[in-house]
């Protein structure tokens, strides 16, 4: 295969330079569905091109707020916090 950046260092397959990725977008898109596509900006990671299926998974909901609380390791430990009782802010107006 060519190599499709102008660099004078090689990059990996799934990295991309800013002027590649915008002018082989499909190959990156293509690419995407295999794994992530890092694209550079001044030799610097700056995004990553994911497949819609690995973002629907990384993104997916794992459960309710009630759920991740009632499944802390502190629950139930007794932990007890003592509260400041600061005198009340005055209101603005």
């Amino acid at each position: 295969m060519a190599d499709r950046n102008t660099a004078p260092d090689a990059l990996p397959d799934d990295t991309w330079t800013l002027a590649n990725a915008k002018a082989r977008l499909s190959e990156v898109i293509d690419r995407a569905e295999n794994g992530p596509q890092i694209i550079t900006r001044h030799g610097k990671p700056s995004a990553v091109v994911v497949s819609a299926e690995e973002w629907a998974r990384k993104t997916a909901r794992k459960g309710t707020l009630a759920e991740f609380l009632l499944a802390s390791p502190l629950r139930g430990a007794d932990v007890e916090l003592e509260r400041m009782h600061d005198t009340p802010r005055d209101e603005m107006q």
